[in-house]
């Protein structure tokens, strides 16, 4: 791969990483001088990743502005979770007796871990602990278009995740689900692991909503609260 290239790839994923765990907030704004100089870019490598990054969505040009982060409103975790209650269930159904115990378990014991360092930390490594989870199961469910849909949304859900958790500087309680859900799964106890998974969904979206809703009353860098509020009435 040309040297370039390697360097634009390694900006992209470092700078994906920062808007996709909201360190760099939903609306904010930035120009290239700003990137080069708190990131330590080179003007190729970092025109490689805004392209890319404009490409996916996660950011958008301003002509004689610089570039503004995506932001997040309500609508975007309604949709999201519109999409997981109906995908997450059916990959629960087709997984069940198809999984490993052991996987699953060392997975589920990552979510609960608790990182050294603040919540920041605990709740990147909670994120991706979650995200194995929920895609160990959807690969075991053996259907491929399922599991590539689901990979998109849970990577979207991570950034409202960190919008509304990281902000308001709380972690995730999801009670027992993902202990019930193994032993359903284990069982082959499909129509358990589906009801199940529904229920963790839907209690995850209310939280998610409740908390995405204050960091965006709280943040002046993100889009219109007022409609996004609305919305949810």
């Amino acid at each position: 791969m040309h040297d370039a290239t390697l360097k634009g790839n390694q900006a992209y994923d470092l700078l994906r990483r920062e808007i996709v765990s909201c360190r760099i907030m939903p609306g904010a704004r930035f120009t290239e001088p700003e990137m080069m100089e708190r990131f330590g870019l080179g003007k190729a490598s970092l025109r490689i990743a805004l392209q890319r990054l404009t490409e996916a969505g996660l950011i958008a040009s301003i002509p004689r502005h610089g570039y503004r982060v995506a932001p997040v409103t309500v609508k975007d975790v309604d949709e999201v979770f519109a999409m997981r209650v109906v995908l997450e269930p059916l990959a629960a159904r087709l997984a069940a007796g198809r999984v490993n115990r052991a996987h699953l378990e060392r997975l589920e014991r990552a979510c609960r871990g608790q990182m050294p360092g603040d919540v920041g930390n605990q709740l990147d490594f909670f994120l991706e602990a979650n995200r194995s989870f929920h895609m160990a199961i959807a690969t075991a469910s053996g259907n491929g278009r399922l599991c590539r849909a689901l990979s998109g949304l849970l990577d979207e859900m991570t950034r409202l995740v960190a919008l509304g958790f990281g902000v308001q500087r709380v972690r995730p309680n999801i009670e027992n689900d993902h202990t019930l859900m193994i032993d359903h799964l284990v069982a082959g106890d499909a129509d358990a692991a589906e009801e199940v998974a529904r229920r963790h969904v839907e209690t995850f979206r209310a939280m998610v909503m409740e908390k995405v809703i204050a960091s965006l009353t709280e943040s002046a860098a993100v889009v219109p609260v007022g409609v996004a509020v609305k919305a949810r009435e």
